[in-house]
């Protein structure tokens, strides 16, 4: 399949083709770097990668997200860059996930009109709202207990699914404290976008933990 590099061809593969959706985190891998980790998710298939660096400096991060941009492109694999506008521009990124503290989801949209521009959605509120402020879909969660964030207390729990995808017609992914055991449980719920960090960070060999979470989601509906 050639480059996405419209809107509309970037939300097509993503709803036919994404399933579990890996999340970068070099401080939680085991010693392992982030290219190492891509490597070995992009091995296992996944057909989307979000690099996560808060800790890396401008310089660092951009260098970081044109090595990224280089292997999915190679790989036929979404890339997304959590939070940085500036950093998916400048290395042709598909497109940015923002949590709700970061840059305003419409604001991204009227600059970036052809990336996917995915939110986080805490609230039912925040789902609701996702579409008419411009994201092209939106996260639930967290869903369990989760070590990967600091500071939370309240936990949605998998019932709050259903309740949250029927407020927006946008695809969603869900997060947090998520593993292998949820997976059967999740897609009854009408889930079919699992997005992860530890779950592949921490795993010892991160390629067969991601074909086995891929065959487990199962082909897309």
């Amino acid at each position: 399949m050639s480059r996405p590099t419209t809107l509309n061809d970037r939300i097509k593969k993503f709803e036919t083709e994404v399933d579990i959706y890996p999340v970068s985190c070099e401080k939680l891998s085991r010693g392992r770097s982030d290219f190492e980790w891509l490597e070995a998710v992009l091995a296992g298939g996944t057909r989307i990668v979000q690099l996560r660096d808060k800790e890396a400096d401008d310089r660092r991060l951009y260098e970081k997200a044109r090595i990224f941009r280089e292997k999915t492109l190679g790989a036929g694999a979404l890339l997304i860059i959590n939070n940085r506008l500036d950093i998916a521009l400048a290395v042709g990124a598909d497109g940015i996930h923002l949590g709700n503290s970061d840059l305003p989801a419409a604001e991204a949209r009227r600059l970036a009109p052809e990336l996917i521009i995915g939110v986080s959605a805490n609230t039912k509120e925040q789902a609701a709202s996702a579409h008419e402020r411009g994201a092209s879909y939106f996260n639930i969660g967290p869903i369990f207990p989760t070590s990967t964030k600091e500071g939370l207390s309240t936990f949605l729990g998998p019932e709050a699914i259903p309740d949250f995808s029927a407020l927006s017609p946008l695809p969603f992914t869900v997060m947090g404290g998520i593993k292998f055991k949820h997976i059967a449980e999740l897609k009854a719920l009408g889930t079919q976008r699992i997005a992860v960090v530890t779950a592949l960070t921490m795993a010892d060999d991160i390629t067969s933990e991601t074909r086995k979470w891929r065959q487990k989601l199962g082909p897309k509906k």
